[in-house]
């Protein structure tokens, strides 16, 4: 048999620097290609042809055994998460003018089409009045929800926000984690009615309220939010206990050991018009 000239080759290398977050510990890095998850390992590994000179591993077993790794570490098995397909929630399933899949509470009984309004362009408005908001049928537990949300032109920012993980029976406000919208404290965090979250001590308050209960507070890193009249991309990556917002492609917060208890996903409707976007949904699996 003619021998080729050319060998198959395993090259390991970690060449790859992780630089951790300056701002958070443990930043994670996905995968890519055939890169394994640098929060686990920075090792690197490529497989294909080099010249014999380069560092030739024969085709033996040992050969077979480091391929089998290497494609192990490749692997979907070797990532901590899977991102499932994303879903449009609003419009529903990208349907013009469909809010299938959502119901609203509000104070005094007001009905969905009192406060929201959905156009043919697909933005969502809200009213602000009266309180209350608009609810998910479904629940989720971990997901990545992007969404984009603006203050109308020429009118004062008021207050917004987006609840997940709601639990109870519904209220002004029910048990939830709030990613604040309120101006200028977008990108806070607000555990409402006891629900848990962790982060730095010295951005991390509590309190106990007569009528929410105990709230947790705790405070954005950035300002990153856009003025009146434009758009804002709000992303909320809820990964189990994990909670991290990013605005505007900035992360502004993230908070930890988080109740990962799967609840209703709620928009706001706290007294002040709001317009929200393209909101879709992307599952996370372990």
């Amino acid at each position: 048999m003619r021998k080729s000239s050319r060998n198959v080759c395993i090259i390991v290398s970690n060449s790859r620097k992780v630089t951790p977050s300056p701002r958070y510990s443990g930043e994670r890095v996905g995968v890519r290609g055939k890169e394994a998850n640098a929060s686990a390992s920075s090792l690197r590994f490529r497989v294909g042809f080099c010249p014999v000179r380069q560092h030739r591993i024969g085709c033996g077993p040992a050969a077979l055994w480091v391929l089998a790794l290497a494609g192990f570490l490749a692997g979907p098995s070797w990532a901590a998460e899977k991102a499932g397909a994303a879903k449009t929630l609003i419009p529903a399933d990208g349907k013009q003018g469909s809010l299938d899949g959502w119901q609203s509470f509000h104070e005094g009984g007001a009905k969905t089409a009192d406060v929201w309004t959905l156009n043919a362009d697909g933005v969502l408005h809200c009213k602000g009045l009266p309180l209350g908001y608009l609810f998910t049928e479904k629940e989720y537990g971990s997901f990545i929800l992007e969404l984009e949300y603006r203050w109308p032109a020429g009118q004062k920012p008021g207050r917004g926000g987006v609840l997940i993980r709601t639990q109870g029976q519904d209220k002004i406000w029910p048990k939830s984690l709030e990613a604040q919208i309120n101006h200028p404290d977008a990108g806070d965090f607000w555990g409402l009615g006891g629900f848990a979250l962790d982060g730095p001590s010295e951005r991390l308050k509590t309190a106990e309220h007569p009528q929410f209960g105990k709230l947790t507070n705790l405070k954005k890193t950035a300002q990153a939010e856009k003025p009146a009249g434009q758009w804002n991309c709000y992303k909320i990556t809820a990964d189990g206990p994990t909670v991290t917002l990013e605005i505007n492609g900035q992360v502004v917060n993230r908070a930890t050991a988080c109740d990962a208890t799967p609840g209703r996903i709620l928009l706001t409707s706290e007294g002040n018009p709001i317009e929200f976007r393209n909101v879709r949904l992307t599952p996370i699996t372990k």
